[in-house]
């Protein structure tokens, strides 16, 4: 059997990326990645495949919805027709009226700069939850998901690892608590692990096979 190092060294060599990262979005502290991350969270929170999420968050990008004033100003067809770009079909409809709304949103509450409402939660998980939670199409899930994936840079936040994370842990046979993971993980950024544990949580294969490549590697 594995050790628990081991076993966490492999699954952040093959998952050890953020969903953001993985969408192309360079995150960092200024409003037009963190408005993108938001839009991520939100196609992330249906019940549709990560890939196709993170595929349709390009496709908004690419069509020019790259901040809230562009997902704004953009008609709904325009949003309909990048999320079918990126394969997001069946829930297309729906979700191109609350980006639309939630765009509006963000200008009205925020002035289009996510920051703000960082300001006002002043460090407060709970705070910030309720705040995300205005966003139509963001609900607890979705305030989860951007939690999971800002906190390296609203450090404040973090480490944050939720319950979806933790049942990663469980399906690696890792400690299901903050600390033992962290420690587990090392220098690594808490965000890059968050998003390792989800993929492990939601792919039964990928767990195992990080299991299996552990104990392989492990010396006699």
């Amino acid at each position: 059997m594995a050790g628990q190092k081991a076993v966490m060294r492999e699954l952040l060599r093959t998952s050890g990326q953020t969903y953001a990262a993985e969408a192309g979005i360079r995150l960092t502290d200024t409003p037009q990645p963190l408005y993108r991350t938001l839009v991520l969270s939100c196609l992330l929170s249906a019940r549709i495949r990560a890939s196709v999420a993170v595929a349709s968050t390009r496709a908004l990008y690419e069509a020019g919805m790259r901040g809230p004033r562009q997902m704004a100003d953009a008609s709904w067809q325009q949003r309909v027709d990048a999320l079918g770009r990126g394969g997001y079909r069946r829930y297309d409809e729906r979700t191109a009226t609350q980006l639309g709304d939630g765009a509006r949103l963000v200008l009205d509450e925020w002035g289009g700069d996510l920051r703000r409402m960082r300001e006002k939660a002043d460090g407060d998980v709970a705070a910030l939850k309720r705040l995300l939670r205005k966003v139509p199409g963001l609900g607890p899930t979705g305030a989860d998901i951007f939690l999971r994936e800002v906190q390296d840079v609203w450090t404040e936040f973090g480490p944050y690892l939720d319950a979806k994370t933790l049942q990663g842990a469980e399906r690696l046979g890792l400690p299901q608590n903050t600390s033992g993971l962290m420690r587990l993980a090392g220098k690594e950024q808490p965000g890059v692990l968050a998003a390792a544990l989800v993929r492990a949580a939601l792919d039964r294969q990928l767990a195992k096979d990080s299991v299996d490549r552990a104990t392989d590697r492990s010396p006699a």
